[in-house]
């Protein structure tokens, strides 16, 4: 019995031990528990808020933009870039320096990066270093450890096939600006998206943009992307075709670039596109799209040929002789001359004490409209614009597209400006002058248009209906082995002039190319089927117009480039059927100081003969283009 009763509380005493044991192993675990829930919640809270699934916005590619024909005018290629979320990067400038050794990052690079920060929400990424070599994104990557909210990310970067040669036209992308992150698209705060800044790019910039995808990834606490787990691609931005064809394009940009600084444009009189948009020199839109150094910005700005200006629609110029066809049908329609009116050229025209030359110095004699448009004679026009008055060439001018907007679908376009007697009082407080009337006779002066202007003139005489220019192709892309043209858009309204009147002028035009002492008779195309009209023109420029009645026209390289004279030209084509448009306006005379009918005629001529051979409607398809170029690049 005792022995029974000893063995008895031997056990007891051992389930004491066990029990106790259990409660203390089950206290302990209580509190563990307790602090880890308790005491540690906020530190386990962070880790878990930080090991999180993200949905992160995607960029949807950037659509293309082709020519006429399909040609490719803008694209996007692949790229690399270093990113950083700078709620994850804790000390910031310990994490650049460190990148900075890895990669080359500017001083300007590291303002940037802080004033992203500044401007973007702490878990947005906030670019580093974009477009980077295979080298450079293998550094990063390598020591991407060592790089708190470093990573790196594979995107797409806006590409230019033909570089500068379309630059002005299609224009280019950059970095989203201040002004820009106020837009309610949530595109606009990612790292690598890109607004259009100028030309199509920019004027159809919502349209290229497509909707944005969306990653639904999982990220460790430091940031880093442990997997993806689901994706949805965006949609793309929409293709946007022009009308503009590459192999004019290529051509206009080549002849241009020859003479140093010019612009020219080809227009569809018929439809209103624009084949070609040309102004030289360009620049190249890539670097914007990745990013312009300090460097290149300043040879860009300091350049005396402004190759960030679009010449074709900003730059000003006095049209000089070409405004000579406009002065013909204002007088015409106004019934203060005739066809058949002939006034004496003696070379200079005198009124009062001022003395108005002629260019040609011995005179022109006895000469009528047709030849006076033919010869470009001055005296003639003095006359002709003296008898008219400033206000009705003023409305007919205006009539015919010039001193207005034409309203082309890219920015930035100037409206140039026809003077009348009322701005001319509204503007300086001074009356209008007699002689200014005669200056403004010749197209010198006040007056001031644009080379688009000059085409949609050209369009409007060619025609007889308020043509309309415009970039963008409706109708899609053509096929280039399309034996039958497209339907003729005759939308456009009648420009109210009497047909008789601009076939006087067209005559006189036809003449100034096509007979022998025409003004651009060396220009001429010999191909009577292809055979153009048209009026050269050689224009001061408006710092030193007002001597126009004192030296009359200077060329030739005895003085200064910035003093000489332009030279112009504008032509329509064929002659039987009028449809390809052209304006040309050489800065300075060029490389040679030379007039219009010598430098800006012989552009012409090779751009008018290219756009009725590339016509599909002559039943020979045009050679393709691009393919070599778009192989290079």
């Amino acid at each position: 019995m005792k022995r029974r009763n000893a063995r008895g509380k031997i056990m007891t005493r051992r389930a004491l031990v066990v029990a106790g044991g259990k409660v203390a192993l089950l206290a302990a675990l209580a509190g563990r528990l307790y602090y880890l829930q308790v005491v540690q919640a906020p530190k386990f809270a962070m880790l878990a808020d930080e090991n999180r699934i993200n949905i992160r916005l995607l960029v949807p590619p950037r659509g293309l933009i082709v020519d006429r024909f399909g040609v490719p005018l803008a694209t996007n290629r692949p790229t690399y870039q270093a990113v950083m979320i700078p709620e994850q990067a804790g000390n910031i400038a310990e994490t650049l320096g460190a990148v900075a050794q890895l990669v080359p990052l500017t001083e300007t690079d590291r303002r940037r990066v802080v004033r992203d920060m500044h401007n973007r929400h702490s878990y947005v990424p906030v670019v580093l270093r974009e477009d980077m070599n295979w080298d450079e994104m293998s550094r990063i990557d390598v020591n991407a450890v060592d790089l708190p909210g470093v990573s790196i990310d594979q995107g797409l970067i806006r590409h230019y096939p033909f570089g500068d040669e379309t630059s002005h036209a299609v224009g280019y992308v950059g970095p989203v600006s201040e002004e820009e992150l106020d837009s309610d698209d949530p595109l606009v705060e990612l790292p690598d998206f890109r607004v259009g800044k100028s030309g199509v790019e920019k004027e159809y910039d919502l349209e290229l943009r497509g909707s944005a995808g969306t990653s639904e990834i999982e990220v460790n606490a430091f940031g880093r992307v442990v997997r993806e787990l689901a994706r949805e691609d965006g949609i793309p931005g929409e293709q946007i075709v022009l009308g503009i064809d590459m192999a004019l394009q290529d051509l206009a940009m080549h002849r241009c670039n020859a003479q140093g600084s010019a612009s020219a444009v080809v227009l569809d009189s018929w439809t209103g596109e624009v084949l070609a948009l040309a102004s030289a020199p360009g620049f190249d839109p890539g670097a914007f799209a990745s990013g312009l150094s300090p460097a290149q910005w300043k040879a860009l700005i300091d350049s005396p040929y402004n190759p960030l200006t679009n010449k074709a629609i900003a730059g000003t110029y006095a049209p000089g002789s070409t405004f000579k066809p406009l002065v013909a049908t204002a007088a015409l329609e106004a019934g203060v001359i005739t066809p058949d009116t002939e006034f004496f050229c003696s070379g200079e025209l005198h009124l009062g004490n001022a003395v108005f030359h002629c260019w040609k110095k011995g005179g022109h004699g006895l000469i009528s409209l047709d030849r006076a448009i033919r010869e470009s004679c001055d005296v003639f026009f003095y006359h002709t614009a003296d008898l008219v008055g400033i206000d009705r060439i003023a409305a007919m001018a205006n009539r015919f597209g010039l001193g207005l907007p034409t309203g082309i679908d890219i920015p930035g376009e100037k409206p140039g400006l026809i003077p009348t007697r009322a701005w001319k009082k509204a503007t300086t407080g001074v009356a209008w002058q007699r002689g200014e009337t005669l200056s403004c006779g010749i197209g010198q002066s006040y007056v001031s248009v644009t080379p688009l202007q000059l085409a949609i003139y050209v369009a409007r005489i060619a025609t007889g209906h308020t043509v309309k220019p415009v970039l963008a192709r409706s109708a899609g892309i053509m096929m280039p082995t399309s034996p039958v043209a497209e339907s003729i858009s005759r939308a456009f309204a009648l420009i109210g002039v009497h047909e008789k009147t601009l076939d006087v002028v067209r005559q006189g035009m036809y003449g100034a190319v096509n007979e022998l002492h025409g003004t651009a008779y060396r220009a001429r195309i010999t191909d009577p089927s292809m055979a153009m009209a048209g009026k050269t023109g050689t224009a001061q420029v408006h710092h030193i117009a007002r001597e126009v009645r004192d030296r009359g026209v200077v060329t030739g390289t005895k003085i200064p480039w910035k003093e000489r004279d332009h030279a112009l030209f504008i032509a329509f084509a064929p002659v039987s059927a009028p449809r390809y448009v052209c304006a040309v306006v050489v800065e300075h005379g060029g490389t040679t100081g030379g007039e219009g009918g010598a430098v800006a005629a012989p552009i012409a001529h090779d751009l008018l003969l290219r756009a009725q051979q590339r016509d599909p409607a002559r039943r020979v398809p045009p050679e393709p283009f691009g393919a070599a170029k778009l192989a290079q690049g």
